[in-house]
């Protein structure tokens, strides 16, 4: 563990919950959103290639969204409001396979979700305007691009909204049951 941040597995163990340390004075508040020393120093030794940036009113849902091929591993944080950060194991043959995780995320905190490649990504945006970073492990590959509705029942995931603004792409996204062979695969590595 390293003196700046805090590593804390999840109800799903390979899904992490990062905490930073936060500093703050009058003029407001400083943290390493991201330090490649840290993050080794805490175990963590990933190589981004891709930084996003997206922002959503209050009420939008977006995703849940892999890729199959050039997989991505997510790390996702609130650089401006709340979200709800939903990881979801989709790895076909996965101990934890249907479970998910939900973590409220929000700009005051810092905390980040490290998402591994093979797991299904979604949040919701709580606040007025939530601004959502995260950090890729691959490129995006539009034709790898695969996705699971967002109120899938099998899933049973708790979104804090019941009518959610999806696009129509995530309106349109399948079942778990319907992807079949377009799911990933476990390894059996974290």
């Amino acid at each position: 563990m390293s003196a700046a941040l805090e590593v804390s597995p999840t109800e799903i163990p390979e899904v992490l919950l990062i905490t930073p340390r936060v500093f703050t004075d009058a003029r407001g508040f400083v943290f390493e959103a991201f330090s490649e020393r840290s993050f080794s120093a805490a175990g963590l030794a990933m190589r981004f290639v891709q930084d996003n940036h997206c922002r959503s009113p209050r009420g939008v849902v977006r995703g849940l969204h892999y890729q199959l091929q050039s997989p991505q591993g997510k790390l996702v944080r609130a650089a401006r409001g709340r979200i709800f950060d939903v990881a979801a194991d989709i790895r076909r043959g996965s101990p934890t396979f249907g479970k998910w995780v939900g973590i409220e995320l929000d700009d005051r905190a810092g905390q980040q979700l490290w998402i591994p490649q093979g797991f299904a990504h979604g949040f919701c945006a709580l606040s007025e305007d939530a601004d959502v970073v995260y950090k890729c492990t691959d490129f995006y590959a539009p034709a790898a691009e695969r996705g699971v509705i967002w109120n899938d029942a099998t899933l049973e995931i708790d979104w804090p909204v019941s009518d959610p603004l999806l696009s129509d792409k995530d309106s349109r996204l399948p079942l778990l049951a319907e992807a079949g062979d377009n799911l990933p695969l476990y390894s059996g590595l974290r």
